[in-house]
């Protein structure tokens, strides 16, 4: 006799309970790990709209709110007609737009650096740099390298994106961590492995996205040159923010022309999408095609390439747009430490209000919903357990009245859960 066939629908939810996804979006969504994903209806800024319901926005990462302002809509569409929406290949299979080219150059009078390479997120220039540093590749008998004895020590706290790329790589023989901004472990560790190894990158962000702590680069940058380490700094949330004299950091971000690699984000100051790496010309040449991210995707969209050439511009020229924003930021943190909340010890742009328990933390987070806010929530394991917190973004085009009503709320729940 035959056996009767087993409906793909049955086959189907057989294997899907033993992947154990459901149990687990299940489990996550009620302990508050993470929420359902709610959606945009109307541009995003210092307010954010659902279905139709407007929220005020402190999670936007786009703290300059100027993809909303005329001159730049107005440049977008000029180069959307010159340029088109799409690239249509990656850059190795036909060649970079003019919009992009421009945009790296530019980009290198900058950060000064002789090269850059474009990304379509900063994401994928982190996971593209460490993939071009540590590859193997054997193309011909004259056409080959071999990085696969490269070392790189990473800050403990660096993006996921910069471990996620570096999993593949053995710790403690390939792989290695100093603790967050502490020079003197890094130089503990180097002293080490100087020893036996030629091949060494370490990697550290500029600002750091959860807590706003600022890296020691000047200590950082001399640790490295002492023992002769390539240097990555991760400028995602730094970028346009910090670096000139009179502006908080200066004196650290004076010294982001000493690193080897500098990798930036668009998604902040500039407020677009993108990413990319500049530094040294023969390596930035061939991680166009040793990346993989460049070689094996395609890239910004033109007309977004040459908006964010026209943003840098742009703040460059009116350094005030950035120096009133940071100062009205700096006003709502003292407002904040007046009022004994506990707040991340530097004192950048990002206000990272401690909670702790990481329950508390989640049941705070869903009452600012319920006050139509969106304030996000860390909590383990995007940082340590029970040392949850959430994390406030100015926006510039945030009202005073919706600066204090934020302040409000948050007396109200700190009363109510005693953080």
């Amino acid at each position: 006799m035959e056996k009767m066939a087993v409906p793909a629908k049955k086959i189907f939810q057989k294997q899907e309970d033993s992947w154990g996804f459901e149990s687990f979006t299940t489990s996550a969504l009620q302990e508050g790990f993470f929420h359902d994903i709610l959606t945009t209806t109307r541009p995003v800024g210092p307010t954010i709209t659902y279905d139709n319901k407007d929220f005020i926005n402190f999670a936007s990462i786009n703290i300059l709110d100027l993809h909303q302002e005329k001159d730049v809509l107005g440049h977008f569409h000029e180069a959307a007609d010159t340029y088109g929406l799409t690239t249509g290949g990656s850059r190795v299979t036909q060649g970079v737009c003019k919009a992009h080219k421009e945009m790296e150059t530019k980009l290198c009078r900058y950060v000064g650096k002789q090269r850059a390479i474009s990304f379509a997120s900063g994401l994928l220039a982190n996971v593209g740099f460490i993939n071009a540093m540590s590859c193997n590749f054997h193309f011909s008998e004259s056409c080959n390298i071999s990085n696969s004895d490269a070392v790189f020590i990473l800050d403990r706290d660096c993006h996921w994106s910069l471990w996620k790329a570096a999993s593949h790589l053995k710790f403690g023989k390939q792989l290695f961590s100093f603790r967050h901004n502490n020079p003197q472990d890094l130089d503990k560790l180097l002293r080490k492995l100087s020893v036996s190894h030629t091949k060494i990158i370490v990697i550290f962000e500029s600002v750091y996205s959860a807590d706003g702590s600022v890296a020691p680069m000047r200590e950082l940058f001399d640790v490295c040159e002492r023992y002769h380490a390539l240097s990555y700094v991760d400028d995602a949330n730094g970028f346009m923010i910090y670096g000139p004299q009179n502006r908080l950091f200066a004196e650290e971000f004076a010294q982001l022309r000493r690193a080897t690699f500098v990798m930036v984000s668009f998604s902040k100051a500039v407020g677009m999408e993108g990413g990319a790496i500049a530094g040294p010309e023969n390596y930035i040449h061939a991680f166009e095609v040793l990346s993989g991210t460049s070689l094996f995707t395609v890239a910004i969209q033109p007309p977004t390439a040459s908006t964010i050439c026209y943003i840098m511009d742009k703040l460059s020229a009116c350094p005030s747009i950035m120096d009133s924003y940071l100062e009205r930021s700096l006003d709502l943190r003292k407002r904040l430490t007046k009022l004994q909340f506990v707040l991340n010890d530097a004192s950048s742009y990002i206000i990272s209000v401690i909670i702790g328990n990481d329950e508390k933390a989640v049941s705070v987070y869903n009452e600012f919903l319920q006050e139509k806010m969106i304030v996000p929530m860390f909590r383990y394991p995007a940082v340590k357990p029970d040392h949850a917190l959430i994390r406030i973004m100015l926006n510039a085009h945030h009202t005073q009245d919706q600066i204090d009503r934020l302040v409000d709320v948050l007396k109200r729940l700190q009363k109510k859960y005693d953080f």
